[in-house]
C-alpha cells in the first residue's frame, strides 16, 4: 500500500482563508470525527461535563417538540457545548471582577420565568425539567450566565457608549420624513464566522434553519445560539425602519409577511437568521394597537366526543354565549354551561394570534367572535368588554431613539469582548 503524499502548504496556491496560505486540498492525517467529544472540557479550570450537555439539549429538543433527528443532534451538542463554554468564560469574567450573580438572584430570576414562560410555579418547573431529561441547575446556569454578562457589559461597557444629541436629532428627522412608511419588529439569530470556519457555520446555521421550519422556537433557538447581545431576549432586534439594517438583511425583511423566516443570509462578521415578529407604518395610528377588554369562555368535551358532536356543542355553546347579551351576563351564563372564563383587561390587539386579530377588531361591545378550537383542546370564543383605540398619531421619543442606537453599538461591543474572552482562554479537553 502507497503512504499518502504529503503536500505542503506552499506547494499549492491558497484559495481562501487570508494570509492562512490553505491548500486547495490539504491531506488529513488520523480521523477526526467532530460528532465525537470527549467526555469533559475543562475551560480555565472549570469543568463541563456531558452531562451538562445533555441538560442543555434537552431543553432545546423540548421548545422544539422532540422533532430533531439524530445527525442534527450531533450538531446541536456541538454548538451547545460551545454556548456553555461562553458562558462559563462569562461566569468566570464576573467573578474575576468581584461582580459574581449571588444565588437569590438567580433563583428570582427563575422564579419569575417559571410563572411567565411556564405558568408554573418553581417546584412545577423542577419536575418538568426532570421530566424531558434536564434539569433546575442546568436553567439556573444559564440564568447565571444571562445575568453575569449582563452586569459585564453595564460596567465595561455601556457607560463608553456614547450617542450624541445631534445623533439622536437627525434619526428622529430621518423618522418624522418617514412618517406613514413601515417599520418592522424583527428577530435575529446571529452567528459569528470567520474565512476559517464559514462553511461550517452556514452548515450550522442552515441546520438551525430547518429546525425552525419544523416548529421549533425562534426565542428558544435564540436564547441557546444567537451570539448577539440580544440572545437573552429571544433574539428581538425591537421596531427598526427600513434602511436601518445591515444591507443584506434589510430587503429581505421588507418581503418578509409576520411570522415568516428568512436565512441564513451572509452579513459582514457571520450568519443572521432574521424572523419578521410584526411590522406597522411609522409614527401612524394602527387598530391592532388598540388596548382590549376580553372575556375568553370556554368549554372541554369529554373523551370520545366525535366531531359531529363537537360541532353542534360548539354551536349550542356560542349561540347562548351570544344570547347573554353583553358582558355583565356573560358569566352567569357560562356558569349554567359549565365553562370557564378567563378575564384579560388590557391585551393589544396586535399580541392576538394573527386569526383572531382581525375578527376581534370587527366586534361591538358585547359581541362575541365564532368558536373556535379542537376536540383535544375544546372550544372557545372571545367577547369584547372594552377598547381603547390609538391615537390618531405619534411623536418619535428622544430617549426611546438615544436608547435604540446605544444598544446597538453595545451589541457590536460586546461582540469584540467575547473574542476576547475566548482567545484568551485555557482550554483542555479531557480525556
Amino acid at each position: 500500500m502507497c503512504a499518502p503524499v504529503v503536500v505542503a502548504a506552499q506547494d499549492v496556491p491558497p484559495t481562501q482563508g487570508g494570509n492562512l496560505a490553505l491548500p486547495d486540498n490539504p491531506v488529513i492525517f488520523g480521523k477526526n470525527d467532530p460528532n465525537v467529544r470527549k467526555a469533559t472540557v475543562i475551560i480555565n479550570g472549570e469543568v463541563i461535563t456531558g452531562t451538562d450537555i445533555d441538560q442543555r439539549v434537552a431543553l432545546i429538543v423540548a421548545a422544539s417538540g422532540g422533532k430533531i433527528g439524530e445527525e442534527e443532534l450531533g450538531r446541536l451538542r456541538q454548538q451547545v457545548l460551545r454556548n456553555l463554554m461562553d458562558e462559563t468564560l462569562q461566569i468566570q469574567e464576573a467573578r474575576a471582577q468581584d461582580m459574581a450573580v449571588d444565588e437569590a438572584e438567580v433563583d428570582a430570576s427563575y422564579e419569575r420565568i417559571a410563572r411567565q414562560n411556564f405558568g408554573q410555579d418553581p417546584k412545577q418547573l423542577d419536575a418538568y425539567l426532570a421530566k424531558i431529561g434536564s434539569s433546575p441547575n442546568s436553567l439556573k446556569r444559564q440564568i447565571r450566565g444571562e445575568l453575569s454578562w449582563q452586569r459585564l457589559l453595564r460596567r465595561n461597557v455601556t457607560p463608553f457608549v456614547n450617542v450624541s444629541e445631534d445623533e439622536v436629532r437627525e434619526n428622529i428627522t430621518r423618522q418624522e420624513a418617514a412618517r406613514g412608511s413601515e417599520e418592522y419588529r424583527v428577530g435575529e439569530i446571529f452567528l459569528s464566522a470567520n474565512p476559517e470556519n464559514r462553511d461550517a457555520v452556514m452548515q450550522n446555521a442552515m441546520k438551525i434553519v430547518e429546525q425552525l421550519q419544523k416548529g421549533g422556537s425562534f426565542v428558544g433557538y435564540a436564547r441557546q445560539f444567537s451570539e448577539a447581545s440580544t440572545a437573552s431576549v429571544g433574539g428581538d432586534l425591537g421596531w427598526i425602519r427600513a434602511g436601518v439594517l445591515p444591507p443584506e438583511l434589510d430587503p429581505v425583511v421588507q418581503t418578509l409577511q409576520p411570522g415568516q423566516l428568512a436565512g441564513p443570509i451572509e452579513v459582514r462578521g457571520g450568519f443572521s437568521i432574521v424572523v419578521l415578529i410584526d411590522k406597522r407604518k411609522v409614527l401612524t395610528a394602527d387598530p391592532r394597537d388598540a388596548t382590549l377588554n376580553l372575556k375568553q369562555i370556554a368549554i372541554s368535551f369529554p373523551a370520545g366526543t366525535t366531531e359531529a358532536q363537537a360541532t353542534a356543542r360548539a354551536q349550542d355553546f356560542a349561540a347562548k354565549i351570544k344570547a347573554a347579551k353583553g358582558c355583565a351576563a356573560a358569566d352567569a351564563i357560562a356558569g349554567q354551561l359549565g365553562a370557564e372564563v378567563v378575564n384579560n383587561e388590557a391585551i393589544k390587539a396586535r399580541d392576538l394570534p394573527g386569526p383572531l386579530q382581525e375578527l376581534v377588531l370587527g366586534l361591538q361591545l358585547g359581541e362575541t367572535t365564532p368558536p373556535f378550537g379542537s376536540i383535544q383542546d375544546g372550544v372557545r370564543v372571545l367577547m369584547l368588554c372594552g377598547r381603547d383605540d390609538p391615537k390618531a398619531g405619534g411623536s418619535v421619543n428622544f430617549e426611546e431613539v438615544q436608547a435604540q442606537l446605544e444598544d446597538e453599538r453595545i451589541n457590536r461591543r460586546a461582540q469584540t469582548y467575547m473574542r476576547d474572552l475566548r482567545r484568551d482562554a485555557v482550554i483542555d479537553y479531557g480525556d
